[in-house]
């Protein structure tokens, strides 16, 4: 396992899109290890998610993971995700309903932005040992999945956000936005319970 060197906007691996995963490919040493080196590296930097391009893979993989250490230093309005690693995500909105988060990149470093995300959604997927699931996310962990999912398909959150002035350094988050935003989100969470 190793923590790998973070993949920054402007590299052409983040435009470039994924490739699925077969089951047999999946199984081998070098795609488990890639899933153990995302782990690895989404913890060291205090990622909730990870996806393969950001590590410069062209696998459909992804990683979502939310633990107390994870919300004590980031997120400290999220709901707890439990390790997932997501093999050729696909992702579905259940209806129209959407609301307004501000989010960061770890392939965008110090940046954040507002951005309208799905609130349900169905989410199908294969784990590490191939395993298929499909499942309703709501919530902050549907945005979660679906930040990791534009990831693989080659799209970066700021391609995301339609007003500019949302865009902010984490500098100036912490200190005029952030007050602010966890208190609406936090009333969200509540609501929506996840």
């Amino acid at each position: 396992m190793t923590v790998r060197t973070l993949v920054h906007v402007g590299d052409p691996v983040l435009r470039a899109g994924t490739r699925e995963v077969s089951r047999a490919e999946l199984a081998t040493v070098e795609v488990q290890g890639l899933i153990d080196d995302l782990v690895d590296t989404m913890r060291d930097a205090n990622g909730a998610g990870i996806a393969a391009p950001q590590v410069g893979s062209d696998l459909r993989i992804a990683i979502a993971e939310v633990t107390p250490q994870t919300a004590n230093l980031r997120y400290p309005y999220k709901p707890p995700i439990p390790l997932t690693v997501l093999v050729n995500p696909r992702l579905r909105p259940l209806d129209d309903e959407v609301v307004v988060v501000n989010e960061g990149c770890l392939s965008v470093p110090g940046l954040r932005g507002e951005l309208e995300r799905h609130v349900t959604i169905e989410a199908t997927w294969w784990d590490r040992d191939g395993g298929e699931h499909v499942e309703v996310r709501r919530g902050l962990t549907a945005g979660t999945f679906q930040h990791e999912v534009d990831d693989l398909d080659g799209h970066v959150f700021v391609d995301r956000v339609t007003d500019s002035t949302t865009f902010m350094t984490w500098d100036n988050y912490q200190r005029h936005h952030r007050a602010a935003f966890e208190t609406r989100i936090r009333k969200f969470v509540e609501r929506v319970g996840s």
